[in-house]
């Protein structure tokens, strides 16, 4: 550690390492196979770089695009280390003098795109090489079960078996403990030392704005890049990326605009001119993130829900590397949950639509068993409506499982498809089935939880802490949940079955999908005249008064039901559904609330209901200390999470966190006079909170 504290300051102009970076290259200088998971900004790329210049050999380093790999070969040299790359965008005469640079050992570090492990000639071409360490950078790519999965990766594990299982390392910022388990398993380590840095971004403030219409979108744009000057947009889709450009150029806000469907050069030029500070904002795709080595960027904005809280968490970090203050913020409207439902469907195609895609090609190859026909054109010949990714995604677990092969046609933007197996019926494809299966539910629950996150009602950043398996945690003090001054509370009876009223007459006037999915067909409008018993002409004309809920609510006044449904807006029981008109759904929190199977806190509209009783009722459910009730709603929250997302009321109901509140106990059986508190609670739940309720005594 000595030599490498020497070479710390030499090569890099630093004093010492940042912790925990001194233990990860303490552990590969001891020979450890070694996994990182370190937040973007924590300095990974020196934990490999650094242990590569003190170790016999040359260090390989897996890394995914070749705008990364340039910057960090570019890096290196300008520090006078010895650094080369192999990938697509080199000739083979430079691949080649870039391997016999290996084999002398003028090298210390090549960057490698993962494509490199398709070719048996390249890893031949490895033979009589000296290589110190293979490093991997985001290892995240290797899961299936991760949020940016890539099959090249997954050859990783089988290439250390035939390069001589040389060191191993691997470097992520975004890791679940399931994820962390797959890079393992897939890379076959034996006991590698496992490093979490902490998660935490004590920098980042966060926000989840939720937001009725489009407009209001561009609107929050403005208002983001005038108050923070420079930043990324991240958007979902091309569509939306150009859609946001146009608004930019029209207010002639200087800016640069990268998606996957732009030529390579235009892509690396817009990578450059933001990165080297000539323009202050970036529009982009997810496509845009790995390598933006930029410190100074003050904020993160997402158009649209991304399909991942990984997703959103690696996205956010890259604001504020410079250590200094940035806001993080996505724009929320439950209507784009669709485009990232449409992105899980291209990415998980099922087993008969992978035979079927086999079965075209099959029909369509010449003698040479290959066909020559795009990926647009094979969606668009097959039968009945198909999303052109799953037809992609087909293509690509066909090849990966030996029956095609895909290959780049000369003098064309496109590749070919050749049939490996003459003969072979369509039926007699086997594939892991059950995985395909597996990955469909992994993804779906990952979409999950950022609506859920989105909706939590809890500090933003502990609930992503949370998330990716850290123990210690606190609250932020500073995202939109922090502070925010809510007055959210149990209901009384009363309360409750008039918010069931309300939710009932949202649900009769849409369409039932399944238990928890409601397709909604009118505006909020709409409802409200409704279940207030409105004699609108149209409503009658459309015959809402038939409905079972007609009038539910006209005893509470038309200045009650509007607050109230604004209430259930923002609890997340209710959403509008962006379109021409927009519409107000129905959200699976607010059917479980409807159904009485889950508690809601709820800030109570505070205009006077109908009648003295409702009132008295709600005096008598507040909690005398609001700030210790949230601090125990959200040890609720934590303990649900942590058995599987059981209902609230399993753990305590509201009823008895209030009165925990009120009477702060101080032992087990002080506690236990509370009704709904008995022994097997008080034994395996209770502790937990009774530790909350004495730290706020002492």
């Amino acid at each position: 550690m000595e030599q490498a504290r020497e070479a710390l300051k030499r090569y890099f102009g630093h004093e010492d390492f940042r912790h925990p970076q001194d233990s990860i290259v303490a552990s590969i200088l001891n020979r450890k196979n070694t996994l990182v998971i370190m937040p973007t900004g924590g300095g990974k790329s020196l934990c490999y770089q650094l242990p590569a210049l003190l170790m016999e050999g040359v260090t390989l380093v897996v890394s995914p695009l070749i705008a990364l790999m340039k910057d960090q070969v570019d890096a290196l040299q300008a520090r006078g280390i010895a650094a080369g790359m192999i990938n697509s965008s080199q000739g083979w005469p430079e691949q080649r003098s870039v391997l016999g640079q290996m084999r002398s050992g003028a090298l210390k570090l090549v960057y490698i795109s993962p494509e490199r492990f398709r070719a048996e000639s390249f890893l031949s071409s490895l033979e009589g090489t000296p290589i110190a360490m293979l490093a991997i950078d985001e290892a995240h790519c290797i899961s299936q079960w991760g949020h940016d999965f890539r099959p090249d990766y997954q050859r990783i594990g089988e290439a250390l078996d035939k390069i001589g299982r040389p060191l191993c390392t691997a470097f992520t910022a975004t890791a679940t403990p399931e994820v962390r388990e797959d890079i393992v398993q897939n890379l076959r380590l034996e006991k590698p030392e496992i490093f979490v840095a902490g998660f935490a971004r004590p920098n980042l403030t966060f926000h989840v704005r939720k937001i009725e219409r489009k407009v209001d979108k561009e609107l929050r744009i403005r208002k983001l890049i005038e108050r923070y000057r420079t930043g990324i947009i991240y958007c979902a889709t091309r569509k939306s990326v150009e859609a946001v450009s146009a608004g930019l150029k029209i207010d002639s806000i200087p800016h640069v605009v990268y998606h996957a469907g732009m030529p390579a050069s235009l892509r690396e030029s817009a990578q450059n001119t933001f990165v080297t500070g000539q323009s202050p904002v970036a529009v982009a795709t997810s496509a845009f993130g790995m390598g933006i080595d930029r410190a100074d960027i003050r904020f993160v904005c997402h158009y649209e829900m991304p399909g991942s809280v990984e997703a959103f968490y690696q996205e956010a970090g890259r604001a504020g590397r410079d250590g200094k203050a940035a806001h993080c913020e996505m724009l929320f409207m439950y209507a784009d949950k669709r485009i990232q439902e449409f992105f899980i469907e291209g990415a998980n195609p099922d087993i008969s639509l992978i035979r079927s895609v086999y079965q075209f090609v099959r029909s369509r190859v010449n003698k040479d068993m290959e066909m020559f026909l795009p990926v647009d054109e094979i969606t668009e010949a097959m039968p009945g409506k198909i999303n052109m990714m799953a037809v992609h995604t087909a293509l690509g677990h066909l090849r990966k499982h030996g029956y095609i092969d895909r290959f780049d046609v000369p003098g064309k933007q496109m590749k070919g498809t050749k049939i490996l197996q003459a003969g072979l019926h369509h039926n007699a494809i086997d594939l892991p089935e059950a995985d395909l299966i597996e990955k469909k539910r992994r993804d779906d629950a990952k979409l999950k939880a950022i609506v859920q996150m989105a909706y939590a009602r809890s500090c933003r950043q502990s609930w992503i802490l949370e998330y990716f398996g850290e123990s210690e945690i606190k609250d932020c003090g500073r995202c939109d949940e922090c502070a925010k001054e809510s007055n959210a509370r149990s209901l009384s009876f009363d309360e409750l079955a008039t918010l069931q009223k309300a939710l009932s007459g949202v649900a009769r006037m849409s369409q039932r999908r399944s238990r928890y999915e409601w397709e909604p067909r009118y505006g909020k409008t709409r409802i409200q005249q409704c279940v207030l018993g409105s004699k609108d002409e149209k409503l009658l004309r459309a015959g809402l008064d038939q409905l079972s809920t007609y009038g539910i609510l006209k005893d509470s006044g038309s200045k009650f039901v509007g607050l109230l449904f604004n209430a259930m807006e923002d609890a997340g029981l209710v959403e509008l559904i962006d379109g021409e008109y927009p519409l107000l759904g129905l959200t699976e929190q607010g059917a479980r609330v409807m159904y009485g199977e889950i508690e809601v806190l709820f800030e109570w509209p505070l205009t006077k209901m109908a009648g003295a009783k409702n009132q008295k009722s709600k005096q008598e459910q507040t909690a005398t200390d609001t700030g210790l009730y949230q601090q125990l709603v959200r040890l609720r929250d934590r303990i649900r999470r942590d058995r599987g997302n059981v209902p609230a009321y399993t753990i305590f109901p509201n009823k008895v966190l209030a009165q925990l509140a009120d009477l702060k106990p101080e032992n087990v059986e002080a506690a236990m006079n509370i009704k709904g508190i008995g022994p097997a609670k008080a034994e395996t739940i209770l502790p937990a909170f009774l530790e909350v309720i004495a730290s706020q005594n002492t």
